[in-house]
């Protein structure tokens, strides 16, 4: 286990340790892509573990019809994290990203951010990890083949992560775009996955034990309908993710035992939103935990209904903020006022314009 506390001392209080997106490659090739994600796997599991120790509630949306603007707070006590967020499936129309994020750590007993970083890429490598974490408990055992429908930015980090956690040789991919699946064929080419593009989702999900839906469009979509899956599978829907989103048929969910990360949260969010209110779910914690039983038998369907959430994040910040004395791979941020005298703030301001700072040419 790590260790949970962040540690400050004098020195570290004159800045904040900022990881741009240029660092964030830095960190991840340093170590490597899979060997990153496993890593970030193991923090999520671990915060997940002392769950009871997390402020949890769902996170805090601002919609527009264009997409979703979202704030991801928790804390457990001694440090609070949260993530800024974004959803805009129609960005892509304009070449820009359809998910974009900037997350902070900050250190409860003094109030001062610890940690600054982007988390646009880090939310994929997140998601990723989160989902074959997820599946290590709930997919059949044995999988080698996964489906995969939808072949966006976030497509790749998937296969990736099954690959190393749970095995899979195999992909089999279908987007509506087909040059979106070309191009993942592509990145994945030196990987030692086989990619198979597929022209139907039911050309993907033949002889797939895993079925993974990560698709974009915010609107009520059915992926996969009913007659699509049979028994003995794992679902990892991952697109389904805000009011008004979701990728499954109803009638599959009604065959399947549901997992989710905050019940709370995935009933407004995810899949869950198309059926009643109390409709029985396993909190993914408890099976963790052993206080839950996941897979249970070879014909079972097993669904993630995957939305994200803050402690998910937060874990994310954790290792990120480890691993930094290794890579050495960020900037030290200016951000935090630092007067000599703690109530001499307006003083500060007065004595660098007496330095000669910030003065006009």
């Amino acid at each position: 286990m790590t260790n949970n506390t962040i540690n400050l001392s004098p020195s570290d209080l004159a800045f904040v340790p900022f990881v741009s997106v240029d660092n964030m490659m830095r960190n991840v090739r340093s170590v490597g892509v899979e060997t990153f994600m496993r890593g970030l796997a193991g923090y999520i599991e671990e915060d997940f573990l002392r769950w009871e120790s997390f402020d949890k509630k769902p996170r805090i949306p601002a919609h527009a019809p264009e997409g979703v603007v979202e704030l991801m707070p928790t804390s457990d006590g001694k440090t609070f994290g949260f993530k800024y967020v974004n959803g805009h499936p129609g960005n892509m129309r304009e070449g820009l990203q359809t998910v974009t994020g900037f997350g902070v750590l900050s250190d409860l007993a003094t109030g001062y951010p610890v940690l600054f970083t982007e988390m646009t890429i880090l939310t994929a490598l997140r998601t990723a990890a989160n989902s074959a974490l997820a599946a290590k408990y709930l997919a059949p055992e044995g999988s080698t083949t996964m489906a995969v429908i939808g072949n966006g930015a976030q497509s790749d980090f998937q296969c990736l992560a099954f690959k190393d956690m749970l095995g899979i040789t195999e992909i089999r991919a279908y987007d509506i775009d087909h040059g979106a699946s070309i191009r993942l064929a592509r990145n994945l080419a030196s990987s030692g996955l086989n990619v198979t593009i597929c022209k139907t989702p039911e050309d993907a999900i033949e002889g797939a034990e895993i079925i993974t839906t990560v698709t974009a469009d915010k609107r009520y979509a059915t992926i996969l309908t009913d007659n699509m899956v049979g028994s003995g599978v794992h679902i990892n829907a991952i697109g389904g993710d805000c009011p008004g989103k979701t990728e499954l048929h109803k009638d599959i969910l009604l065959r399947s035992d549901i997992f989710v990360e905050f019940p709370e949260q995935t009933r407004i969010e995810g899949e869950l939103q198309q059926l009643d209110a109390d409709h029985p779910v396993t909190e993914l914690w408890q099976v963790y935990a052993g206080n839950a039983e996941g897979r249970t038998g070879k014909d079972q369907i097993t669904l993630f209904d995957s939305v994200g959430f803050a402690i998910e994040d937060f874990a994310a910040l954790r290792y990120v903020h480890d691993m930094l004395p290794q890579t050495g791979h960020f900037e030290k941020l200016d951000l935090l006022a630092d007067p000599d005298d703690p109530r001499d703030l307006y003083g500060m301001v007065l004595r660098s314009g007496a330095n000669g700072d910030n003065q006009a040419a």
